[in-house]
């Protein structure tokens, strides 16, 4: 089937379904920023209700196959977010790979081309949902299920969920909350995950609690302080916050570095701004996009272990990866392997190259990533100057015109673009090896997502005095 038949495929399936799609209406009225902030919260504790709410009729797991990915999806096992956001980014993921190699074209200039783009996200969002819902429960939970129909009770309770966590982020995108629900969820995860590295009381493996600061309070009243600043099995220690923090120090530092283009208004004579054009350019989606897809694999990778290859005696599906039978979880060859992190100083002492590796492969699909996204998202340098000149205002000494604009864009975008994705790709491979408190990915995530609310704020505060211009600060 040629390219733009394809696309004409997809415009009628999208005409013929959306009538019977349930969609979240746009509000009617602007939305004050309390109103919003309610919204955002509300959906933030449904969410974070599912997550303590478990699956019935689910019995533990000998693995968790989504161990490594529970930052990024933001999922908690064995409860009514196991599959958390990934059906979500996965479908994203899918669909803007296909419009990037231009299998589907779209011109997003267009508001009913956007639109019918959006449908069929979601339409392929609804496949997704069903498709992983099947295979998780049945692969996971099948082989364990006290009655035959508790498995199809857990498809039903998965899909159910899923699609009420696809409602919850799409009305928090149309404008009832802020920013979006995927952003919201993946930073309550973080945040709880650090908090949980820093106070849990629970008992630990080697004898004291899981949280550092209770931890070292044992440690002080007892008199014995060797294995406070490292500890063994992957356990908060002194120096997990320590990085933790520097890689904080470092994300809030770089993500204020940027490039200042001055700009005026064509519409408010002595109005003068800048149009600002930050290192981290293309914000956290390559780093979403890019975890999205190495999680996918890692599943598909670990579902074909379990059922062709479970001693690790195909020399072909060796190739792919090969996992510890005693910990199904735990990758020991093969491609998969080497694409996910060796977490803890010991164990990437144990294997250097696996590490080297892993870093490496982070900044190359991160940086791959990176650039589709600048063409996808609209922050092209073309993009970019058509934004400039439809907020009213230009560059002084430059023709009101796109061309000129463009080319003075051209000279900063691409750079940017490639430095902030190693920058990001070096940040989230180095933090996952050496073990920081909610993982390198999660807090990178973490970070930017706080400073694109406080943008937001930013935005909603300038939207009532100048519109066209908040709207034009609030772009990415």
């Amino acid at each position: 089937m040629a390219e733009g038949s394809i696309t004409s495929f997809i415009r009628k399936v999208v005409f013929k379904a959306e009538p019977y799609l349930p969609q979240v209406p746009k509000p009617k009225k602007k939305i004050s920023l309390q109103t919003k902030l309610i919204w955002s919260g509300v959906v933030l504790l449904i969410y974070m209700v599912m997550g303590q709410t478990p699956l019935f009729g689910a019995t533990a797991p000998e693995f968790d196959f989504l161990q490594f990915a529970r930052v990024i999806f933001a999922s908690a096992q064995g409860t009514l977010v196991e599959l958390g956001i990934g059906p979500i980014v996965t479908a994203g993921l899918l669909m803007q790979l296909l419009r990037g190699s231009e299998i589907l074209k779209f011109d997003f200039k267009k508001p009913e081309e956007r639109g019918v783009f959006q449908t069929a996200t979601k339409l392929v969002t609804y496949v997704v949902i069903i498709a992983e819902s099947i295979v998780y429960a049945t692969a996971v939970y099948g082989h364990n299920v006290a009655e035959p129909w508790h498995l199809y009770v857990m498809i039903g309770q998965l899909m159910g969920a899923s699609i009420i966590i696809m409602f919850m982020d799409e009305l928090v995108q149309k404008g009832w909350g802020l920013g979006s629900g995927i952003s919201l969820f993946i930073m309550a995860g973080v945040a709880q995950q650090i908090l949980w590295s820093l106070f849990s009381p629970l008992p630990a493996g080697d004898g004291g609690t899981i949280g550092i600061v209770p931890y070292i309070a044992e440690s002080v009243a007892s008199g014995d302080l060797a294995n406070v600043f490292f500890r063994a099995n992957q356990l908060p220690s002194i120096f997990g916050f320590l990085l933790t923090a520097g890689v904080l120090l470092i994300l809030v530092f770089t993500q204020g570095m940027k490039i200042e283009i001055p700009i005026v208004s064509t519409k408010y004579r002595g109005f003068s701004a800048v149009y600002p054009i930050k290192l981290i350019y293309v914000s956290n989606i390559p780093v979403i996009l890019a975890s999205a897809l190495t999680a996918n694999a890692v599943f598909i990778g670990q579902m074909f272990w379990a059922n062709f290859n479970p001693r690790n005696n195909n020399a072909f599906m060796n190739i792919l990866g090969q996992f510890d039978p005693t910990s199904p979880s735990t990758p020991i060859g093969g491609l998969i392997y080497y694409i996910t992190p060796p977490r803890g100083i010991a164990i990437a002492a144990l294997d250097p190259g696996r590490a080297i590796g892993y870093i490496l492969f982070m900044v190359g699909i991160v940086v791959v990533f990176g650039r589709l996204w600048v063409e996808l998202g609209g922050l092209s340098p073309k993009s970019a100057a058509q934004n400039l000149l439809d907020a009213d205002v230009q560059v002084p000494g430059f023709r009101r015109s796109n061309a000129p604009v463009e080319a003075l864009l051209n000279k900063y975008i691409p750079s940017v673009t490639i430095i902030g994705s190693i920058i990001l790709g070096l940040l989230a491979g180095i933090s996952d090896v050496l073990g920081v408190f909610g993982s390198g990915i999660g807090i990178l995530l973490m970070v930017d997502i706080l400073i694109n609310y406080y943008s937001q704020l930013v935005k909603e505060q300038v939207e009532v005095v100048m519109p066209r211009l908040g709207a034009l600060l609030g772009r990415k």
